[in-house]
Order: C-alpha cells, then structure tokens, then sequence
C-alpha cells in the first residue's frame, strides 16, 4: 500500500506561487523536499547545509531561520524548561537542528592549507554527517567542485541529499536524491528564487513543529 503524501500546513505554498508564479511547476519537488526535512527532522537527525559566495549566505541564513523562531516565538514546553531559571527559558526558543559548513574558519583554513580548499565541506561532512541526516548543496551553477565533493561523501554516509541550483542541475542534480532546479540561468536570477523557496520551506516546517 502506497503511504500517504505528507502535506504541509495549507496556504504557505500558495502564497509562494503568488509571489512567484513560474515556480508552480516546481510543486511535486517541493512537497517532496519538505517531506524529506520533516522526515528527518521529527527522527531527531539534522541538517548539514553549504555553498559558496551567496549561495554560502544562503546556506547560513536557511540555517538560521531553523535554529530559533522565524514567524513564530516557539516559546519552551515544560519540559525544556526544567532546571532553568524562569528569565532563561522564557528567552530560549524551540530549534530544529541545521548546522551551516560556512561557519568553521579554523578548520577550514588549516585543512584547507594542509591538505586542498576543494574538500574542506567534503571533510565536514564526513566528520558532522550521520545516517539519517539531510545534506544540502546550494550551486546557482550546479557545478561547485567542493559542494559536489560533499555530496559525494554525503551519498557515501548514508545522508540523504537536497541540491538547490538554476535551471540546468549541473553536476550535482545526479548526486541528489531531490534537486530544486529553480527557472533561471543567470546568478543573481537564480538566488532571487533560493531565498523565497528556503523561506517556504522554513515557514513550512516551523507550522509543522511549532503551531
């Protein structure tokens, strides 16, 4: 018997579709990237995310819509809240675990000095992936050596694997078990379509887990 489709809380794919109508045809691919983090979020596993350039801003950014309230306050339960003092836990708020590759200097230049710049992401994500985990590429172009060098080990670990890139896929989109290809070619184009998308995503998710 065929499982049911996981649906996401109505209304937030349509507001995406109305703001950017040429993603419509990008649906299927979206419910099934949601389903993907949601799986694997509601396992208790996490994300692992990385680019480069803006796509590297994007990466942190997706990161940081996750790890704190993004439209909601996600205020504690009780039992998050115990063995805190009351001011803390009102502060904190409930996260869902995403760690962004751009975000250890150290290691990336020691290994990137010692060893080759073109594996530091390829290096993270064999020392932080587990199975279990969901891998995210994000190439406007498809073909960043080093985001294509971690999804490989990302294959090899047992990760699942979501790219996000332009139109083409380049060489990532056949290292992924899902690809976003978003309709456009140039850059900038491309980025102008991740930020909305990831944002979906997001609000998605955080309905899913915090409403």
């Amino acid at each position: 018997m065929t499982p049911p489709i996981l649906l996401p809380p109505p209304g937030l794919l349509e507001d995406l579709f109305a703001r950017a109508p040429t993603l419509v045809p990008l649906r299927p691919d979206l419910l099934a990237a949601f389903a993907l983090l949601h799986d694997c979020l509601q396992r208790g596993d996490k994300l692992i995310l990385c680019g480069n350039g803006g796509s590297a801003a994007d990466a942190d950014h997706w990161a940081g819509e996750l790890l704190k309230g993004f439209k909601r306050m996600r205020p504690l339960p009780p039992s998050a809240r115990v063995g805190l003092p009351d001011a803390l836990a009102a502060a904190l708020q409930g996260a869902l675990p995403a760690i962004p590759l751009t975000g250890f200097p150290a290691l990336a230049t020691a290994f990137g000095n010692d060893v080759d710049p073109e594996f530091v992401y390829a290096q993270l994500t064999h020392a932080l992936g587990r199975p279990g985990d969901v891998w995210i590429g994000l190439s406007t172009s498809g073909n960043a050596a080093n985001v294509c060098a971690a999804a490989q080990v990302a294959r090899a670990r047992g990760l699942a694997t979501l790219g996000l890139t332009g139109a083409g896929g380049g060489r990532l989109a056949p290292l992924c078990d899902l690809c976003l290809r978003v309709p456009a070619t140039e850059t900038f184009r491309i980025q102008e379509y991740h930020l909305p998308i990831y944002h979906c995503l997001s609000l998605m998710l955080e309905d899913a887990f915090f409403a």
